[in-house]
């Protein structure tokens, strides 16, 4: 086994930073050989089987080309709950996980129904499915293949939730398309502006689905807004709103919001110090 995790290293080591590498190590030995890190001391003298080097170079060949090790595993962790993902989904991301984590302790023990817009892989949907008991879920998206996945990840995690297509761009599709009064709207919609794509790492940007990461230049706020004024027909009054949004707009969200007349508006860092996440109350 020494010999492979040399090979992994060596193979990777002008591509990926050390730490990276360190993980993409574990992961492998762990989804392909099932040996944990603290075993490799033990194992170090183990013999893997052909069967297992030819998957560990198939890997190993597919990160030289920037391909995500969770497309390539074809899973994901999110909030101790795997998902399937594939490039029909984003990866899901830890950011994504304090926006979770605000829903859950905002909402825990309430019987209440919530919907998740652009829910791509499932993950904030499953995740409050599990955790929020007395919740009812209701989770869309526009893309056919994403709600496959999605539906794919519900049962996988034995949650039950209700999936619907939808264009949140649509407002009078939209409307019919989901026709409950809602407690919690939650999303993680595209916000990355177009223009931003010359700062983005490869992985990101040749294998995530664009349609999920980007908007106009010239209209950063395009989902923000709609699913706001959907809100305003759909949440029960003091109903709650909450986004992941890009650390560069957080006040035109918030503005936008006070606005639209949203009230006890809050503006909350991720766990880097940036503008991260946006809570808002019918």
């Amino acid at each position: 086994m020494t010999e492979t995790l040399a090979y992994i290293k060596e193979s990777l080591k002008d591509l990926y930073p050390p730490s990276e590498i360190s993980s993409l190590v574990r992961l492998i030995m762990e989804r392909v050989s099932n040996i944990q890190p603290h075993h490799f001391l033990f194992c170090k003298d183990k013999v893997l089987p052909e069967a297992e080097k030819n998957r560990i170079h198939e890997i190993v060949e597919r990160l030289k080309e920037m391909e995500p090790i969770q497309y390539i595993l074809g899973t994901a962790d999110f909030y101790s709950l795997q998902f399937e993902v594939n490039p029909s989904v984003l990866i899901p991301r830890p950011e994504t996980e304090e926006l979770v984590e605000q829903v859950i302790i905002d909402n825990e023990g309430k019987k209440i129904k919530i919907l998740d817009i652009g829910t791509g892989s499932g993950c904030i949907a499953v995740t409050l499915r599990k955790h929020l008991k007395q919740a009812s879920i209701i989770a869309t998206d526009i893309s056919t293949e994403a709600l496959d996945t999605a539906r794919r990840n519900a049962k996988r995690n034995n949650a039950t939730i209700t999936f619907i297509q939808t264009d949140i761009l649509n407002p009078e599709k939209a409307e019919m398309d989901i026709p409950f009064i809602l407690d919690v709207i939650v999303s993680n919609p595209p916000y990355i502006k177009e223009e931003e794509k010359i700062d983005m790492e490869r992985n990101v940007l040749d294998y995530e689905p664009h349609i999920a990461l980007f908007v106009p230049d010239n209209d950063p706020l395009l989902y923000y807004w709609h699913i706001a004024h959907f809100g305003k027909k759909k949440l029960r009054r003091n109903g709650r709103l909450y986004f992941e949004i890009n650390a560069a707009y957080g006040s035109m969200v918030v503005e936008m919001l006070e606005e639209e007349g949203y009230k006890d508006i809050e503006l909350i860092q991720d766990l880097s110090g940036k503008d991260r996440i946006v809570k808002a109350r019918k």
